[in-house]
């Protein structure tokens, strides 16, 4: 199995180019199956998450054609590798999405609505557990069981099932749910009547996602809002759609930059999609300058512990949760991080502490002592963006940092290692498996 050898201690300096957004292109390939025209999406990532949903939606009838655009200038430009995919659903050859494929990537469960919306009737592995908590799809269905489908649970498959069309509704979601918002859209696209979204996530990937439906022919208002309007259609048809840049990664390589106390430009991204992240890093003394589509985020000595909670967006995500633990540790004063979202997301923790970290965990919150200088160690990855805070520590730590079971990496980042060597880290990939 492969890991991660880091020799610490580098500044970084350079320019990262940054990839299009796992969390947008997921939802946006489900979509695909809402008509019989192709759907295409540039600015694609290359990503495990993207190869596996591929997978899925090739054993569910979707033709899929991918072409790369280039790589990022190797000589001191890390770039990443462009590409477009074309997804075409002529017609559903399987209702089925299997255990073994759903198991691997929880965002499985946005074919749920497509299917049933498209071709009435949908069977879909139930998730499974998940490392960093709680992820339920209750209100997924609970939604799709208000549009007008029958729910059944057997075996461990939800088997929706919907007569005719689906049939617009009023959905009040109790909380904020990313996937339950995606799929109630997809869904709720091609409903008879008006579908009224209360309570709907705000993220920029629910953005993308409604942006590219209206491209289709759906007629979504309220984007950007907590209450988004859907007018069903008979038929939407085929579109060309971008992915918006991956703010997760965007805030990573900012981290990096923070973090190693060096100077990167970060190219092809958007402020705005990541505003409580840059916030939070110029209150802790981190230097962050736009220029057109590039951010450039530089620190020196002296960073300050601030205090962060994870939100709902536009609050701070709690996806950079790991990654800004990782900062604080490395900054003057006492910091205290409160997680919202998910109630496994420290376990992180006792890996950061094999660095020197001095970290201390209380119920939903965590009080970060900033030390002078962390030490590398070998330590292990537990999930996607744990693993890459285990990387940023080990780059600000003296000595040899190895990051073990990796593969957790390339679920979310490409080419991580080469961007990061091209900006001056000394980071290999090792082993094999």
């Amino acid at each position: 199995m492969d890991a991660i050898r880091i020799q610490g201690g580098v500044p970084l300096n350079g320019t990262i180019v940054i990839g299009g957004a796992k969390n947008a292109a997921l939802p946006l390939m489900a979509a695909a199956m809402l008509t019989d025209e192709p759907l295409t999406l540039t600015n694609m990532p290359e990503l495990a998450d993207i190869a596996t949903m591929g997978n899925l939606l090739r054993q569910l009838g979707v033709r899929i054609d991918q072409s790369a655009l280039g790589a990022g200038d190797a000589s001191g430009e890390a770039g990443a590798t462009g590409r477009t995919m074309t997804l075409r659903t002529e017609k559903i050859a399987s209702i089925t999405a299997p255990y073994d494929l759903v198991r691997r990537m929880r965002a499985s469960v946005l074919v749920l609505g497509p299917l049933v919306a498209r071709h009435g009737e949908a069977k879909v592995s139930l998730p499974g557990g998940c490392a960093i908590g709680t992820r339920p799809v209750d209100l997924h269905l609970k939604a799709l069981e208000a549009l007008g489908a029958k729910i059944e649970l057997k075996q461990g498959y939800v088997h929706a099932t919907v007569a005719k069309r689906l049939k617009g509704a009023q959905i009040i979601f109790p909380k904020v749910t990313v996937g339950g918002t995606e799929n109630t859209l997809m869904a709720a696209s091609l409903a008879e009547g008006e579908t009224i979204i209360e309570n709907a996530a705000r993220e920029p990937e629910i953005g993308n996602l409604a942006d590219c439906l209206n491209a289709m022919g759906a007629n979504i208002t309220g984007i950007g809002s907590g209450t988004l309007r859907v007018k069903g259609v008979e038929r939407l048809h085929g579109a060309r759609v971008p992915v918006i840049p991956d703010r997760i990664e965007t805030g990573t390589y900012a981290v990096a930059a923070a973090i190693t106390r060096g100077s990167l430009t970060l190219k092809g991204t958007r402020y705005d999609l990541l505003k409580s992240v840059f916030d939070s890093m110029a209150s802790a003394g981190v230097e962050i300058t736009q220029q057109g589509d590039s951010i450039i985020v530089a620190a020196k000595n002296g960073l300050r512990g601030v205090d962060m909670m994870t939100e709902p967006y536009p609050g701070f995500p709690t996806d950079m949760q790991a990654q800004w633990m990782a900062l604080m540790a490395t900054a003057d004063g006492a910091s205290m991080i409160t997680e919202t979202i998910f109630e496994n997301r420290f376990m992180h923790v006792p890996e950061l502490t094999r660095f020197g970290a001095d970290v201390n965990v209380h119920g939903a919150s965590a009080i970060v002592r900033g030390t002078a200088k962390l030490s590398g160690a070998p330590v292990m990855a537990t999930d996607l963006r744990a693993s890459v805070s285990l990387v940023l520590a080990g780059l600000a730590a003296s000595g040899e940092t190895l990051v073990n079971r990796v593969y957790h990496l390339d679920r979310g980042y490409e080419r991580l290692e080469q961007k990061l060597q091209a900006c001056g880290a000394r980071i290999e990939r090792v082993g094999g498996g």
